[in-house]
């Protein structure tokens, strides 16, 4: 930079009185040309030059910042798009958004396997749902809690709206124990009858 040493700079002097009332007390400051090296625990805690901390990322993206907000929000937005088509009637609104909640929910949480990601972990999460992997397979998780009671008000929404009738009720609960049951601590890393093994 300037050609000068940070020794040969000279300390700045007392500001004088500005047009508020109010100065900057700065008798003593030098000032450096050299930046400040970061101390030891600055730069334990910095990611430098990685994208994430995670060794396997779908462990945590439920635990990100305003997931659960945007969740809400896309089955509220999937809801009001049913709603728009004109030939719907609100009780088939409100089961084929439940129908295809619950869809959505079961293919991307207990159907694929793997991650998208290029990970670290030597395979260990290619044989693994994303609900497998969710918070490294701990359960009962505040994550977990939510995308297990979510499924089970939509269902209570959608038998309310269509006044309990018969065939929209067992539409609506079938659709329930569908993404209910693969949500279970017993079903774990369990595959009924083979399927989706590998």
């Amino acid at each position: 930079m300037g050609g000068g040493s940070a020794d040969s700079v000279p300390p700045i002097e007392r500001a004088q009185m500005g047009e508020g009332g109010c100065f900057l007390e700065t008798a003593g400051v030098e000032a450096s040309a050299a930046p400040r090296a970061p101390r030891a625990s600055e730069a334990s805690r910095m990611n430098v030059g990685v994208a994430h901390s995670e060794v396997n990322p779908n462990t945590r993206v439920m635990n990100s910042r305003g997931i659960w907000l945007a969740y809400i929000i896309l089955v509220g937005l999937l809801h009001v798009v049913l709603l728009s088509i004109p030939f719907f009637s609100i009780p088939v609104v409100w089961t084929l958004t439940n129908v295809i909640h619950n869809l959505a929910m079961y293919v991307f949480l207990h159907t694929v396997k793997g991650t998208p990601f290029e990970t670290p972990d030597q395979g260990k999460a290619r044989l693994l749902t994303h609900w497998e992997q969710m918070d490294y397979g701990l359960q009962f998780t505040s994550s977990r809690k939510f995308l297990s009671i979510s499924p089970i008000v939509l269902y209570l929404l959608a038998s309310f709206y269509t006044k309990y009738d018969a065939a929209h009720f067992l539409i609506n609960t079938a659709s329930l124990l569908s993404v209910l049951l693969p949500k279970l601590p017993q079903f774990h890393g369990v595959r009924l009858f083979g399927i989706n093994k590998y």
